[in-house]
């Protein structure tokens, strides 16, 4: 059950801002006197995290897109009934660096058609959307120069390069098309204050 919290997820391109704006948010959220979970995908809870390590380091080829549909399902899964459900039966707000949109777009979109086998997965092992999805919209270059420049082992997708990059971007945006009642679009090549300051001011107004 998902109780009375509310769920809400930051996607974006590679190097867009949303580890660094989640963080904010969930500061504003405290302050303002919300019980806050901060989490992240891949991962999230212990197996999932094992997971992570898997599917976001070594070469680029490593994994098919059809594996990585199913690692990231089993991740998603674990870390759902782990972490993101029980927190939300608490009446918290959970605040997720990247969701199931995240796999719709590198997984079923990107890196072939497989759409279609990611959203039949989702509808039966998944089951949940989030309330609100945070979309910080950035320039494919900018995007993949700061998240190489970051050199962590978690560059996997990075070295794909910016034509995935760019289909990601564009990929984005079409969701926020398709799941217009949840997705909330937001500029992120403007100063991190004014980023923070726009989100958090949505996330105040979608929660009442």
């Amino acid at each position: 059950m998902r109780g009375t919290g509310t769920f809400i997820t930051f996607e974006g391109i590679d190097g867009s801002g949303k580890s660094t704006q989640i963080k904010r948010l969930a500061e504003h959220l405290r302050t303002s006197g919300h019980e806050v979970v901060l989490t992240r995908e891949p991962g999230g809870s212990p197996g999932a995290e094992e997971i992570r390590a898997l599917v976001l380091q070594g070469d680029p080829d490593r994994w098919s897109a059809e594996t990585e549909i199913l690692l990231f399902t089993a991740a998603r899964r674990d870390h759902l009934e782990r972490t993101i459900l029980p927190a939300l039966a608490k009446g918290s707000i959970v605040l997720c660096d990247r969701f199931a949109d995240s796999t719709r777009m590198y997984q079923g979109l990107s890196r072939g058609d497989l759409r279609g086998v990611v959203d039949k997965l989702h509808n039966l092992i998944i089951t949940h959307e989030p309330d609100l999805t945070v979309l910080i919209d950035m320039d494919p270059a900018v995007g993949l120069s700061r998240a190489l420049s970051r050199q962590t082992a978690d560059e996997r997708f990075e070295a794909f390069g910016e034509d995935l990059q760019r289909a990601m971007r564009q990929g984005f945006l079409d969701l926020a098309q398709e799941f217009k009642s949840r997705f909330r679009v937001v500029d992120g090549a403007r100063d991190i204050d004014l980023v923070a300051t726009d989100i958090a001011r949505l996330v105040d107004s979608e929660l009442g």
